[in-house]
């Protein structure tokens, strides 16, 4: 638990954010089937998954109404790990543990492994990626969703370098007041015609609260990569899975998934 590359990332940020936004919305569910999209609907039922990064427990929830058995959810800060285990009372199949993503112990175990919105967060997300596949029976899938760099211009060459020089740095507290602004601000422009890309269309539908936890999430990270299609593509060939398939999520993301290979 203690693992340096652990720390290096952002889990403690997060938690924070996971203890205001600790509620699952129904609009998540849309964002589940969105950054899922490279599984195939079907694997879900029946199946025993990994939910690596859990955070509230969302996509566990979501895994579950799509048909999963259960399985493991875990995070590494109390915060987030609190509020997940609070949503996922319901399910007593699933286990809710403190774990660091570079540290599981199971081999050979789940039908699935994900990971949403976590890997891109990490000093090293290709020993994640390794422990992610180490953690899949043979045959199994290995899901993630990260951020994407096309359409994104605009976020990495004038927000990103704020975000890592400055709003990083800052007191959560701090951070969390002044997403208000570009919150407000984002709310506006979608009120009056931004939403050229999927994701601008989607993020209309969404309350201010929510839009607030999307800002927000954007202005804490430690780390925060943004990756074309070919280098997620060659991080699965590079990590020996399978049956590759991508998905362009909202035009600005990628969901990714792989399977393990069999002997």
């Amino acid at each position: 638990m203690s693992d340096a590359r652990t720390h290096q990332g952002s889990p403690d940020r997060f938690g924070y954010s996971w203890s205001v936004f600790s509620e699952i919305l129904p609009e998540h569910r849309e964002q589940f089937i969105r950054w899922t999209a490279a599984l195939p609907v079907e694997a879900w039922k029946g199946a025993r998954f990994l939910d690596a990064g859990c955070g509230i427990g969302r996509n566990s929830h979501w895994a579950m109404c799509a048909g999963a058995a259960g399985g493991v959810a875990f995070d590494i800060d109390d915060r987030s790990l609190a509020a997940a285990r609070k949503n996922l009372d319901p399910y007593p199949t699933i286990d809710v543990r403190r774990q660091s993503i570079y540290e599981i112990p199971e081999e050979n175990c789940f039908d699935i492994a994900f990971s949403i919105g976590v890997i891109h967060h990490l000093a090293e997300p290709e020993a994640a990626l390794r422990q992610l596949i180490r953690a899949v029976k043979p045959g199994g899938c290995v899901l993630i969703w990260v951020y994407g760099r096309e359409n994104m211009k605009w976020l990495t060459r004038y927000f990103d370098p704020i975000r890592r020089l400055l709003l990083s740095r800052l007191p959560l507290g701090l951070v969390y007041h002044l997403s208000l602004y570009p919150t407000a601000a984002l709310w506006l422009a979608l009120r009056i015609g931004l939403s050229r890309l999927e994701y601008y269309k989607l993020l209309r539908r969404f309350s201010f609260a929510h839009l607030r936890a999307v800002v927000f999430d954007q202005m804490i990270p430690r780390i925060a990569h943004y990756w074309r299609r070919d280098f997620v593509e060659t991080l699965y060939h590079n990590a020996g899975l399978e049956n590759i398939r991508l998905r362009h999520v909202n035009d600005m993301s990628w969901s990714a998934c792989g399977q393990k290979r069999y002997g």
